[in-house]
């Protein structure tokens, strides 16, 4: 396994970062495809095996049972100070507005379900999941310098958020002494890299680490065409990012196919060794063991200039999708957006 330091921050990380949304209870929350506390076990015992000691989840996955299932593994197999553990919390809800809630004390009590459901003490890196509309950033931002003081949080990142708001969010944290964004978690990989027209310049000038999510675009990088998992079946919202007939996005399949048979891989291998090559980390959805070992030997996999050209020369620009679609000040205020994440 290979590691690299997060950003600015002092967090040596695996370069494979294990992700929490298909872990958790699947009678819990919005998704059915996740996986229960057995197999999670599994997950995070053989990814400790491979080197991997950077976890990532959220309050929000399976209405917090995802915190639950990986902070009862990882108290069982590792140390707490050997593996970096990450977790997010949403906006304030119009519930929370009506009733006074400042974005100040929403991190807070946000924070203490968080660190009850991980059973630990502190998050190492504490991310902003989606830019609150409705709450002005410094009330954020004052917040989140008001957790790391607490001793409860060491590092702040954020996700789905456009480069200027990361830019101007750790503008403001400069001026008023607040802790700086040290990564972005967002949405990029093989079929989606709008994130290279400005984000990725942004994090290389200013050392904030990438580290995003579906890198293999819900399974579709990693399975032929016509192969479905449960989750292909299952997850309206992955359709919603992908499903798209006006783009030739099987193309790019057909070229990560092409590569993992001549590199004797598979096709996940492929898809994260060309991430990696952009960005710090990235984190990858587990539901099961068998699929540590395809994306444990990514960060090794050498890509030779021509089956990176290959790879790449398909792709043809995409519509924002996904959640910093939704979330914007239109959608701010819906709470089926809110109950659906």
């Amino acid at each position: 396994m290979e590691y690299t330091i997060l950003g600015n921050s002092d967090l040596k990380v695996s370069r494979i970062c294990i992700g929490g949304l298909g872990i958790g209870n699947p009678r819990s929350g919005q998704h059915r495809w996740t996986v229960e506390e057995a197999e999670t076990r599994n997950i995070i015992r053989y990814a400790l095996e491979k080197g991997i000691n950077f976890f990532d989840t959220a309050l929000s996955y399976q209405a917090g049972t995802s915190e639950q299932y990986i902070g009862h593994a990882l108290r069982e197999f590792a140390k707490r100070e050997d593996v970096v553990i990450a977790t997010k919390f949403l906006p304030r809800t119009p519930e929370e507005i009506a009733q006074g809630v400042t974005g100040q004390q929403h991190i807070e009590n946000k924070l203490n379900q968080s660190l009850k459901n991980l059973g630990t003490d502190y998050v190492d890196l504490y991310i902003y999941q989606m830019w609150d509309y409705n709450t002005p950033i410094y009330d954020i931002l004052d917040g989140l310098k008001r957790v790391v003081d607490s001793g409860k949080v060491r590092y702040v990142g954020i996700s789905n958020c456009f480069a200027y708001q990361l830019a101007k969010a750790n503008i403001i944290a400069q001026r008023e002494g607040f802790p700086q964004f040290v990564s972005v978690q967002n949405h990029y990989n093989l079929i989606f890299r709008e994130e290279e027209r400005e984000m990725l310049q942004l994090c290389r000038e200013d050392n904030i680490a990438v580290t995003p999510y579906s890198p293999l675009a819900c399974g579709r990088l990693a399975k032929r065409p016509g192969e479905e998992t449960k989750r292909a079946i299952l997850d309206c919202y992955a359709r919603v990012k992908y499903d798209d007939a006006t783009l030739d996005d099987d193309g790019i399949i057909e070229r990560v196919i092409d590569v993992s048979e001549s590199k004797g891989v598979p096709m996940a291998t492929v898809a994260l060794a060309w991430l990696l090559r952009k960005v710090a980390a990235t984190v990858v959805g587990v539901t099961c063991k068998g699929q540590i070992d395809a994306i444990a030997a990514a960060p090794s996999l050498e890509l030779t200039p021509s089956e990176i050209e290959c790879l790449e020369e398909a792709y043809v620009p995409h519509r924002l999708v996904g959640v910093i679609a939704q979330n914007t000040p239109d959608t701010a205020n819906d709470n089926h957006f809110w109950t659906s994440l």
